[in-house]
């Protein structure tokens, strides 16, 4: 398994190569879908349209919490009516948040446990995955009102949500044993919005968002390498050519 050390090393590496070609990846890019936000990656601080998906929240209280990026909303709202149609009722919690908000959930945690406790489960204000527009915690009606819980994963709903999101392009996004890689505990609540190619391959990969991000940054790398080879090949050839010519000349 990778460790999260082990990744923060190759996205350095990786993000140093890239920069030195001029070339932006979508994991760095705070407009793509793939944008990467982790321990180790800020969320993007850049101006973004956000809307209310027509969606029911867990609570009516909620209602202002749970923003999204427009494709993001859409997909949500698709999500909540395929489920709808097959018995499964789910409720939305909360979407965008903004750095100031993140804070204030960070520093409640600090209140009741060390750094290194609510580093595991809540993120630094400005490394939420939240504050990209692209993710929402989800409720199911059976668990409803008990709080985001591991408990979720195990209901009806969130047996669903596991089995079915991919399809309207969320992942989820902390899967259960993965904390090494993701770096933090599971959380069958938190879906991401990556588009229905993406979290697709993401299931059928059965790896996690970072996974797949390296894997990505990997082809991209490979492509981009071999461009310039076949660039430098073709350059010896017109070289090569040219001297023959003057050879023939002469």
């Amino acid at each position: 398994m990778i460790s999260i050390r082990t990744l923060a090393a190759l996205t350095v590496g990786a993000a140093m190569m890239f920069d030195s070609w001029g070339y932006v990846m979508p994991h760095q890019d705070p407009t793509d879908v793939l944008i990467l936000v982790n321990k180790t990656n800020r969320a993007p601080a850049v101006p973004m349209t956000l809307v209310k998906p027509d969606v029911t929240p867990t609570e009516e209280a909620l209602g202002e919490n749970i923003y999204m990026r427009p494709e993001a909303a859409s997909a949500l709202e698709a999500l909540f009516d395929g489920a709808a149609e097959e018995g499964i009722t789910l409720y939305a919690t909360s979407g965008y948040r903004s750095y100031s908000t993140q804070k204030a959930i960070f520093d409640r945690k600090l209140e009741k446990m060390t750094e290194a406790q609510a580093n595991k489960s809540v993120a630094k204000p400005g490394y939420s995955e939240h504050q990209t527009g692209l993710a929402m915690d989800v409720e199911g009606e059976t668990t409803k009102g008990t709080g985001l819980t591991a408990a979720f994963g195990d209901s009806p709903e969130g047996i669903w949500l596991a089995e079915n999101c991919y399809d309207y392009g969320f992942i989820i996004r902390y899967p259960q044993g993965k904390s090494g890689i993701t770096g933090y505990v599971y959380e069958p609540w938190h879906i991401r919005y990556v588009g229905v190619e993406a979290a697709k391959e993401i299931q059928a990969l059965d790896v996690t968002f970072e996974e797949y991000i390296l894997l990505i940054r990997q082809e991209r790398i490979e492509a981009l390498e071999a461009s310039q080879d076949g660039a430098g090949q073709a350059e010896e050839g017109e070289i090569g050519e040219g001297e023959q010519t003057d050879e023939l000349e002469s």
